[in-house]
């Protein structure tokens, strides 16, 4: 088939957006490890932790009991109940169920979302580095991405007046997320009130990614949501993936207008339907039970952080921000640019992964040229094997 009748087959929607970049660096590993090659895998941002044990039995305890059949599109009231309850006690909203549905995953939520709110020719603004979703939703709602540099010196600050330097009467919607993926910057409190704030004011929706908002190392989990008097123009969006190491669950939420909540709804209703009824058992586990587990977690990923930190002070040339929440870090490999014929990012982690046997993701994925991400959401071994691996690399390369 030509390409020329290939274009006439497939609509321009779906040609406006490309393949996940995170997942097909996943694919091109897994091709490796299925030839038995030992590689040191940095790519894929999963908790290398088990789901914890209770949820696991909320879900067996489900199927045992036969809870296996269609659900509410928007998820039982017991879901969206324990959903709001939870982000209540952490972050002082005032969600109701009604302003709550429950999705296949994070990303269904963002996607969904977007899809309700924007319309062709919205701007939505995106700081960069971003997730690297963010610019496919929004090109394949019909949108524009409009993105607002930071500065990795400032450690990827995102503020105000950058914000509202970059709203123009088209301006639908921002997209925030803290902690971030892939810089792992959280942003501060006064920063992203301010921006909510703003948002309201001028009649902008906050879109909040809160995917790692309980992955804050400082000691402060902040949710924009908490700003309430700006509830007409907020939209959580949350998962439970990485915070109870659910990835492959698919368990996400949303938590907004009833109005915009409804519309997410009615969307869902002619795509997944509901969210898998067994997974809305054990999210009610994971949301209503002991966060001790969350605790752990987020203590190891700060071990695991400082660990692959002081692993590439020994790599020279090698520059990185320091993490505050997440489980990535997102370092600077300019240095190495223009040695060994590689000219790119992408090159540069394509080599690693060959050469290396170390799985990076280019920094183009989320918007800049010098930098790849790694996921240290592994196992302690992992990191020292994948540093020296990346040190001996370096080193060959003068």
């Amino acid at each position: 088939m030509s390409t020329a009748t290939a274009s006439k087959v497939l609509s321009d929607r779906i040609n406006r957006i490309e393949v996940s970049a995170t997942l097909a660096i996943t694919a091109e590993a897994l091709k490796l490890k299925a030839q038995g090659i030992d590689l040191a895998d940095f790519g894929a941002g999963e908790p290398h932790f088990s789901t914890p044990q209770h949820i696991k039995d909320a879900a067996i305890e489900a199927i045992e009991k036969n809870f296996t059949r269609y659900t509410n599109v928007a998820g039982v009231p017991e879901v969206r109940k324990a959903i709001v309850e939870r982000h209540a006690a952490d972050f002082g909203t005032n969600y109701t169920p009604e302003e709550c549905v429950f999705t296949a995953g994070g990303k269904l939520a963002i996607f969904n979302a977007v899809e309700v709110l924007i319309e062709h020719g919205d701007e939505v603004i995106v700081p960069v580095p971003y997730w690297v979703s963010y610019k496919d939703i929004v090109e394949f709602a019909g949108g524009t991405p409009v993105f607002v540099e930071t500065d990795e010196r400032e450690n990827f600050r995102v503020t105000v007046k950058m914000i509202e330097q970059a709203i123009t009467p088209k301006t639908k919607a921002i997209i925030l997320n803290s902690p971030s993926n892939p810089s792992g910057a959280v942003m501060a409190a006064e920063d992203l009130y301010a921006i909510v704030r703003l948002c309201h004011r001028r009649g902008i929706y906050a879109l909040l990614d809160e995917c790692y908002v309980y992955l804050s190392f400082n000691g402060e989990m902040v949710s924009g949501a908490s700003v309430t008097e700006a509830k007409e123009h907020v939209l959580v969006l949350g998962s439970l993936s990485k915070t109870y190491a659910m990835t492959g669950w698919r368990a996400g939420f949303a938590l907004g207008p009833k109005q915009i909540i409804s519309a997410m709804s009615k969307l869902q209703s002619q795509s997944t339907s509901n969210a898998t009824s067994v997974v809305q058992r054990a999210s009610i586990a994971a949301l209503s039970g002991s966060q001790q587990c969350v605790s752990e977690m987020r203590a190891d990923y700060i071990k695991l952080r400082d660990r692959i930190l002081e692993g590439f002070k020994t790599i020279p040339g090698l520059t990185c921000t320091v993490p505050q929440g997440a489980f990535y870090v997102y370092p600077n490999i300019k240095a190495f640019l223009g040695k060994g014929g590689i000219r790119t990012a992408s090159e540069l982690a394509a080599k690693l992964l060959s050469e290396a046997h170390v799985v990076v993701v280019p920094g183009e994925a989320f918007g800049t040229s010098e930098h790849v991400r790694l996921s240290y959401a592994v196992s302690g071994d992992v990191i020292d094997k994948g540093v020296e691996r990346m040190r001996e690399y370096f080193a060959k390369l003068g």
